[in-house]
């Protein structure tokens, strides 16, 4: 029985750290906002400054 609590504890462990992880890359991801490497928005944006000078 000791061998079962002991890999429960040790899965419980890896669980919760890579739920620790995903939640932090879930963060950056949402930091670095979602159409910054899309180049058809960079388009749009150029498109618009130009057309408002």
């Amino acid at each position: 029985m000791e061998f079962f609590n002991s890999a429960v504890d040790t899965l419980q462990t890896i669980v919760v750290g890579l739920g620790g992880a995903l939640c932090v890359w879930g963060g950056v991801n949402l930091l670095e906002g979602y159409g910054a490497d899309n180049p058809a928005s960079k388009s749009q944006g150029i498109k618009h400054l130009m057309s408002s000078m």
